[in-house]
């Protein structure tokens, strides 16, 4: 099974609202359509606030950031979100594409057997270019 994860962003609707229609940004669409592209099977948003979203999982807008938390808060935070993941998919053997920053990514990584982050490294202008190519935008 192919699983998407995609990192929550700052620009949200200020209503609640289903977790994939919450975040309005650029990256996150471009995020979101480029995993629908990859004929995702299931696309999950990872949330600073909430931990592992899917996508019709209805949510409060909220302001909240895991570059903001200690580490030890990131590591539980990780630890939340590999076991919920847990429940809806086979960890150590789907696979798994990290649409995510490194905060995001970096303690959930130990867990997944196979996964790839195709935007590693990328600044934000290179992601937007890297989702408007690919997404035939």
């Amino acid at each position: 099974m192919l699983v998407v994860l995609i990192s929550c962003v700052a620009k949200k609707k200020k209503v609640p609202s289903p977790a994939n229609e919450m975040y309005v940004s650029p990256l996150f669409k471009g995020a979101y359509r480029y995993a629908q592209k990859l004929g995702a099977d299931k696309i999950f948003i990872l949330s600073a606030k909430y931990g592992l979203l899917e996508e019709d999982d209805i949510i409060e807008p909220y302001n909240e950031t895991l570059n903001d938390k200690t580490q030890e808060d990131v590591k539980k935070w990780a630890i939340s979100v590999i076991q919920k993941l847990n429940t809806h998919s086979d960890i150590q053997n789907d696979f798994f594409v990290l649409l995510a920053g490194e905060r995001y990514r970096k303690y959930l990584l130990s867990d997944l057997n196979n996964c790839s982050i195709p935007l590693k490294g990328m600044p934000i202008g290179k992601q937007l270019a890297f989702y408007k190519e690919n997404n035939n935008v």
